[in-house]
């Protein structure tokens, strides 16, 4: 009678794999350090928009330099050792954590701002939150549902997270010519700005900067041959898109030898 009982009963329920964990933890350093200082990113940059345990300005700047202690971590990865060479500085000016990296050293300098901290919070949370999945399936399959699904949210969205990052890019060069005349940036930032936002759009591994710049040159356009859009207003959007074109960097196509590279 016991056996046929003990048979109908339901296996019991999986415990959290802490064990399996640990040893990932241990066998994957690196990626398990990428994620804690990706999630003391996006701690920080709540911290600044919401100062409860804190300066919103210590935390601003906290948040950059955790940005660009993993962005030196990400190019330790791909470019290993530093070295003084001419290739190894066009190796660097390529990779994307090369240019966060130059991003966060440019604003360390300059006054706190919202526009500042958008894009490195936004590229943590999509870091983090794939990471976080992986670390989620080494604890257990069914483990912590709810961050499941907060994760497939992120992951479902980081298209127009990705845009929104490359938009924010752009009118953040406007706005560092803004803070440099108000005394809350260097007169040089801007020129410094403009060498990033350079470096972002010739990128060769993200185009979403360079898609900005072509969506928002076609709204514009469309917007100057409106029949109802002043003729001054019409001459100031041509006159503008032709000068950010002169100042578009050439883009290298990128061939099959160069992508196997």
């Amino acid at each position: 009678m016991s056996d046929s009982t003990d048979a109908t009963l339901p296996p019991p329920a999986r415990g959290l794999n802490f064990e399996a964990l640990k040893a990932h933890i241990i066998e994957h350093k690196i990626d398990c350090g990428l994620w804690l200082m990706r999630v003391l990113v996006i701690l920080f940059s709540f911290g600044y928009f919401i100062p409860l345990f804190g300066e919103s300005q210590s935390a601003y700047y906290k948040a950059l330099i955790a940005n660009a202690a993993i962005s030196a971590l990400r190019l330790h990865q791909r470019l290993g050792r530093v070295q003084f060479s001419r290739q190894f500085v066009s190796q660097l000016v390529t990779e994307d954590s090369g240019h966060y990296l130059f991003y966060s050293l440019i604003f360390i300098f300059v006054a706190p701002a919202t526009l500042v901290v958008l894009p490195v919070l936004l590229f943590a949370i999509l870091h983090a939150s794939s990471y976080s999945l992986t670390l989620l399936d080494t604890l257990g399959q069914n483990s912590w549902w709810g961050c499941r699904l907060l994760i497939s949210f992120v992951e479902f969205q980081s298209l127009n997270i990705l845009r929104f990052v490359s938009l924010t890019e752009i009118l953040l060069m406007p706005y560092t010519v803004l803070l440099a005349l108000t005394g809350r940036a260097g007169l040089l930032t801007p020129f410094i700005y403009y060498n990033f936002l350079a470096q972002r759009y010739a990128s060769r591994r993200n185009p979403y900067t360079r898609n900005m710049f072509r969506e928002l040159r076609l709204f514009f356009e469309s917007l100057a041959n409106k029949p109802s859009v002043p003729q001054i207003i019409k001459t100031l959007i041509n006159n503008t898109i032709q000068f950010v074109c002169k100042l578009s960097p050439p883009v290298v196509v990128q061939t099959p030898q160069t992508a196997q590279q």
